[in-house]
């Protein structure tokens, strides 16, 4: 049965702070451009989270459908798995939330773009790649989670998209220089990514679904979460050394004290499921480091 609990139980709201990370870094660079927009800004956000939420249910449609949801799967419990929603219902959901995120994708390019059309058409085809992304990452035989995809695509719609394509919603322009910040917001959530296929490597292994961590292997996969981790966080200061940005407009230094913690914890973990509690360290941190940069701006 399709109630709030079932909705709530499969919609990962621990992965919603990493979702609007990128939309709080492209709005404050905007921001100290004298470009930012509330509305903008809160329609980008709801937008972000109806996107999360339709791959969340996606996702869990999609392993449930492929047998890869089951009781040795080490992360939570999801609404199928549970026997708290069926497919169908499921399937029904994930509809219902791909017209809302069309819609509200359609509204925010409309106040955006109304006077200029051909990003407005480049935004409408951005915007149904990321709603196609958010299903077919799990759904179909051509899912591409299960061919190692998955890193591709996350840094893509969670970094560049994200972070350039606010940026452009409010300055109508292209930045190269952005795409440092985007890039390292879209590096850290393939961290996360890493991090959640490192835990289920055994259960993905055994079901078929070829991850990068799969492909490579644990101690393989380590070293390349060391790069996803540290490789941004120089980005994030280049940035800031390009734009003449100090002191306290790099405040954002403070989100990367955890993710060196991080790093020590990930290289003593033995057993797959102890990765299992940094997939919140590492969304959070991205999340403050977003938040302290906007702040820098504003203060």
């Amino acid at each position: 049965m399709i109630t709030f609990h079932s909705l709530y139980q499969s919609a990962r709201l621990r992965s919603l702070p990493l979702s609007l990370s990128g939309i709080l870094l492209g709005s404050a660079i905007a921001y100290g451009q004298g470009a930012f927009q509330w509305p903008i800004f809160l329609l980008a956000l709801l937008t972000t989270v109806l996107f999360q939420v339709l791959s969340d249910y996606a996702n869990d449609y999609g392993d449930a459908q492929k047998g890869t949801d089951n009781d040795q799967r080490l992360g939570p419990k999801r609404a199928i798995q549970t026997g708290a929603m069926t497919l169908l219902e499921m399937k029904r959901v994930v509809v219902i939330t791909a017209i809302l995120s069309a819609i509200a994708a359609l509204v925010l390019i409309g106040v955006s773009f109304s006077e200029h059309w051909v990003l407005a058409l480049l935004f409408t085809f951005l915007g149904g790649g990321a709603i196609f992304s958010a299903i077919r990452y799990t759904v179909g035989k051509s899912a591409y989670g299960y061919k190692g995809l998955g890193d591709i695509f996350v840094f893509i719609f969670f970094g560049w998209v994200s972070v350039m394509g606010s940026y452009m919603l409010y300055t109508k322009q292209f930045d190269p220089w952005v795409l440092l910040p985007a890039s390292a917001c879209g590096m850290l959530s393939m961290g996360v990514l890493n991090l959640n296929n490192m835990r289920d490597i055994d259960n993905d292994r055994q079901m078929g679904k070829q991850t990068i961590v799969v492909k490579i292997g644990l101690p393989l996969a380590k070293y390349y979460h060391y790069l996803l981790i540290i490789i941004p966080m120089f980005l994030m200061m280049l940035y800031s050394v390009i734009n003449f940005e100090f002191r306290y407009k790099v405040l954002y230094i403070i989100a990367f004290i955890p993710l060196v913690f991080h790093l020590f914890y990930v290289k003593k973990v033995e057993n797959p499921k102890d990765f299992d509690s940094q997939l919140k360290v590492v969304a959070l941190s991205t999340f403050l480091m977003c938040v302290l940069f906007f702040v820098g701006k504003i203060i």
